[in-house]
């Protein structure tokens, strides 16, 4: 698959995400509630974040050191959600793909300091999911 359908697919599941934790509701009722089906591979991100939430949030939190996950910037915690739920449950996308990917969607939507900030924590996890 060409590298920028993947890339909007992922910058799409993070307006998906942010939108569900905004409105307070399921990633999976936004998903639903969409009036024309996602491109799969973004509807399959938001249902592994939705599906794997918990373990996602414990790993994410555990790596970011000093950083609760309230604490974080909206973006920057669903970017890490994300990006975890891709190293989890894609082993086909290769890891530096992924952080690549993560790190410039922190850098293009969030703060200043958001990419280096999600870079540190993905290269702590991707070690621990993926060795």
């Amino acid at each position: 698959m060409d590298p920028a359908p993947r890339h909007q697919a992922r910058e799409r599941a993070l307006t998906l995400l942010y939108e569900a934790e905004l409105k307070g509701e399921p990633p999976d009722a936004i998903l639903d509630a969409l009036m024309m089906e996602p491109d799969p591979f973004t509807s399959a991100l938001v249902r592994t974040v939705e599906s794997r939430g918990p373990e996602i949030d414990g790993l994410v939190d555990g790596a970011a050191i000093g950083w609760d996950l309230d604490r974080m910037a909206v973006v920057d915690r669903n970017v890490l959600r994300l990006a975890v739920a891709e190293l989890l449950a894609f082993p086909d996308v290769p890891t530096a793909v992924v952080l690549n990917e993560a790190v410039d969607l922190a850098s293009a939507y969030s703060t200043d300091d958001s990419g280096r900030f999600v870079n540190g924590v993905l290269a702590t996890l991707a070690a621990q999911i993926r060795g």
